[in-house]
Formats: structure tokens, C-alpha cells, sequence
């Protein structure tokens, strides 16, 4: 009897009918793949991220990256991560390559995250009507071409990360790092963009790691909520975050390291200025990742979920014609040119814009790690609150990663609690956006909104 039981067992073996019972019990492992293409402007163009720049870039510190992380569960469900060493996820840029992600690989929007270091020594990324205003013709045409490359490299990188995918093991750790400093210092003519060292700070390096199936180290992604401000030169380079994903990359061969920015919009690095400050920086951060690699990695199980939706932000009561009148008589250009917009839009539109469809973004990995991508120039009050919100215990502690500046960055988005203490990243710095045109401030409601999406999209 046994014997006849081990023919049959083999006969069905051999039809494909069974499988083996150690196939069973063990599921097949993540499947990763990692990419990254070169996206450093092949031809002398203007930089993005300061004003007052007067004159293109003069020479390039080191490469800037599009790198993609591909991950797939084995349900096949598959989530795509593109970190980028640039200012700026516009949104035509997002749906673009939202768009070609459905088309040749059938994921929705909600499998696609796309975030950006803001290094302010980047290249000038315009896609709208209102960021072509006023360039002229050869500066608009390179700008234009830069980012039809741009698009054409990201999506290189998606591809290619697809193409490599391989069974991996994935696991989450963490550590703390501790150059950024909250930047809004209160004085009694409002609030100053200098170190404040008693202003709410997130300190978290979250850090995703990525080994294939013989252990070694093939993709490292990590988080921390910070601008990468340490630089204001003429020079293309990843300021901080940069010279941080090189360090990992020259210290563990092989891997790819890719960096996500946090909710760093009121957090600056210090002290800054110099080129070796900036390098210090990326080394401590590297180090901090090297640190959270020594750590007991909490393992991720083999299951994925993500969904994305928007949240209409409002804005405050729009100024009067009137008001933008008086604005574009303004001695400061930027008022002025912001105010004569403004009235454009108010001419060609019959109203100013009154809300905003922002991007929110939750990606479950497993049961130990959430993480939550946010619109804009995200303030740190997000992270803090997210995290206060969703970890209930002790042994959840590290379970939340809150990322900003992901699939639209549009204006800076500040809680209620910067929005009432006023100044430039309430409300002040909208006359600097160009991609979208808005009159600012957000309404007092912006914090809510946003973080009503967040737990709608958890299923809270």
C-alpha cells in the first residue's frame, strides 16, 4: 500500500497537480530588483532651489541619481519606489510616469511612489505654464529638453529595476542622526530662518534593507527629515543626502543606496555653507545607516499593500483685485511678479484657485512597517503626529516611516501650528512656486485634511 501511495504521489508530481509538501511550507520570498540611471544635466543649464542664483551651473561636485527599487510579494502585488537628487516631483512629471507604470506593467497609481531629496543644487525642473513665464527662449528650451531626458531616464530605471528583480529578503531597522535643526526662530518681528535649537525636530533613520538570497546586501534605502540646504554654489551636487548614498555605495560594493526625504520643510542642516560641511553631514548619516545595519533587523513578511488618493486642500479667503493690484506695484520682484500672475489668472479665469487635489500615499509591508508618503514641502509636525497617532505600543516603536516631498511637491504644506505662527514656510514662500500658481495661504483646516486622508487610506 505505501508503495502504491509513492507511485501515485509521483505520477501527480510529474502532472503539475501537487506540489511538493516543502514548496507548501515555505512561500516563495520577495522578489527586489534595484536600478539607477545618471541624470546630471549633460549641458550647462540653471539650478534650481535659490532666487537669487543670477547665472547657470558652473561645474559638477558628483552625478545625480533617478534610482527605483522594484519590490514584488508573491501574490505578485508589486510596488515601484523612485527616489531622485533633485528639487522637485512635479506633477506633470509624476503623471507621466504614472502613466507609462499602468500602461506596460498594469499597476496602479497607488504602486508608484516617487520622492525627491530637494537638493538646492540641482538642475531647474520646469513643466507648467506659469515656471516657462519670462525665460528666455534658449534657457526655456534647454529646461524643456531636460526634462524629456529626465522622464525618459526615470523610466529607464524602472524598467531595469524590473528586469533585475531576484528573490530577496527584506527587513526594517533604524537609528538616529542628528544634524538637522528646526529653522524657525521666533523674534518679535516674526519667525527667522535660523537654528532653533528648542523647535520640533525627527531625528528617525528608518532604513529598508535588501539582501538576495546569500545574504549579501543589494539595496539599502533610508529615510531622514531634513533639507538639503548645506550648499548654495554654483555646482551640480546631492548636498548631504548625496554624499550619503555615495558613501553606503562605496562601502558596501554592490548595493544600491537610495534616499528619501522626511518631512524636513522647517529643518535645516547645521552648520552649513561649505562643501566639507556637506560632506560631514553625508557621512553622518551614513553612518547612522551603517549603524541601524548593526542593529537586529526586524524581518518584513511577505505581503504588500499600498493605496493612494487625494486631499482637496483649501486655501484662506483669496486676496481682492485690489489687493493684487497693489501687490504687482510691489518694490520686491517677487511680490510683483507674483501679484501680476495673479491678476492674469484672475483675467483668463475669472477667479483665483480656491483649493488643491493633493497626493497621499500609505504602502504596508508586512505587518511591521507602514510607510506614508506626503504631498509638498511637509513640515515635521506630520511625522510626529502620524507617528503619536499610529504606534500604540513600545514594541511598535519604529513601525511608522512618514516621508514628504513625494509624487507633487506644489507649495510647502505646514500643520496649523505653523500656519498661525505665520512666515515663510506658512504661507510666505507661495510667491516662489511656480508649477502651480496659488495666492496662499492654505486654510487653517490643511493639517486636518491631510491627515484624515492618511487614516482613511489605513482604513481608521
Amino acid at each position: 500500500m505505501p508503495l502504491i501511495l509513492a507511485l501515485l504521489t509521483v505520477l501527480l508530481l510529474i502532472n503539475g497537480t501537487i506540489t511538493s509538501v516543502n514548496a507548501a511550507e515555505e512561500p516563495l520570498p520577495w522578489r527586489a530588483g534595484l536600478a539607477k540611471v545618471v541624470i546630471t544635466p549633460q549641458e550647462t543649464m540653471w539650478m534650481a532651489g535659490y532666487a537669487a542664483r543670477n547665472k547657470p551651473a558652473e561645474g559638477v561636485v558628483h552625478d545625480l541619481y533617478a534610482k527605483a527599487l522594484v519590490l514584488k510579494d508573491s501574490n505578485s502585488t508589486t510596488f515601484i519606489l523612485v527616489t531622485l537628487d533633485l528639487i522637485s516631483v512635479p506633477h506633470p512629471i509624476r503623471n507621466h510616469i504614472e502613466a507609462h507604470v499602468n500602461e506596460k506593467y498594469n499597476l496602479p497609481a497607488s504602486a508608484l511612489m516617487i520622492n525627491c531629496s530637494h537638493t538646492h543644487c540641482g538642475p531647474e525642473i520646469r513643466t507648467t505654464r506659469w515656471s516657462f513665464d519670462g525665460l528666455p527662449s534658449e534657457r526655456l528650451s534647454i529646461a524643456k529638453k531636460y526634462v524629456e531626458d529626465l522622464q525618459s531616464n526615470i523610466l529607464k530605471a524602472i524598467d531595469n529595476a524590473m528586469s533585475s528583480l531576484q528573490p530577496s529578503n527584506v527587513s526594517y531597522c533604524r537609528a538616529r542622526c542628528g544634524f538637522a535643526m528646526n529653522r524657525r526662530t521666533p523674534s518679535p518681528t516674526g519667525y527667522r530662518n535660523s537654528p532653533y535649537p528648542n523647535g520640533p525636530v525627527d531625528h528617525d533613520v528608518p532604513v529598508l534593507k535588501i539582501q538576495d538570497m546569500e545574504g549579501d546586501l543589494t539595496g539599502i534605502v533610508f529615510g531622514y527629515a531634513c533639507h538639503n540646504t548645506t550648499l548654495s554654489f554654483y555646482q551640480f551636487c546631492g548636498d548631504y543626502a548625496g554624499f550619503a548614498q555615495q558613501y553606503l555605495e562605496e562601502d558596501f560594493d554592490g548595493a544600491i543606496a537610495m534616499f528619501v526625504l522626511g518631512c524636513g520643510a522647517d529643518q535645516n542642516p547645521y552648520p552649513r555653507g561649505t562643501l566639507d560641511l556637506a560632506k560631514t553631514h553625508g557621512r553622518t548619516l551614513a553612518t547612522a545607516v551603517k549603524s541601524a545595519l548593526g542593529t537586529t533587523s526586524i524581518p518584513i513578511s511577505d505581503q504588500l499593500k499600498h493605496a493612494y488618493s487625494k486631499a482637496t486642500l483649501a486655501y484662506s479667503t483669496p486676496p481682492t483685485k485690489e489687493e493684487l493690484v497693489s501687490r504687482s506695484n510691489s518694490s520686491n520682484k517677487y511680490i510683483a511678479t507674483h501679484g501680476k500672475r495673479l491678476l492674469q489668472q484672475l483675467e483668463t479665469d475669472g477667479m483665483l484657485r480656491t483649493t488643491y487635489d493633493a497626493p497621499v500615499q500609505v504602502v504596508q509591508l508586512g505587518k511591521n512597517l507602514t510607510l506614508i508618503a506626503l504631498p509638498g514641502e511637509t513640515c515635521v509636525d506630520y511625522a510626529l503626529r502620524l507617528k503619536a497617532e499610529l504606534i500604540k505600543t513600545p514594541a511598535q516603536q519604529g513601525s511608522v516611516w512618514v516621508a514628504g516631498y513625494s509624487n507633487d511637491v506644489f507649495a510647502y504644506v505646514p500643520s496649523r501650528r505653523v500656519l498661525l505662527e505665520g512666515g515663510y514656510e506658512a504661507g510666505g514662500a507661495m510667491k516662489y512656486f511656480t508649477t502651480v500658481l496659488q495666492h496662499g495661504p492654505f486654510a487653517p483646516d490643511v493639517e486636518e485634511r491631510l491627515i484624515k486622508k492618511v487614516h482613511d487610506l489605513l482604513g481608521n
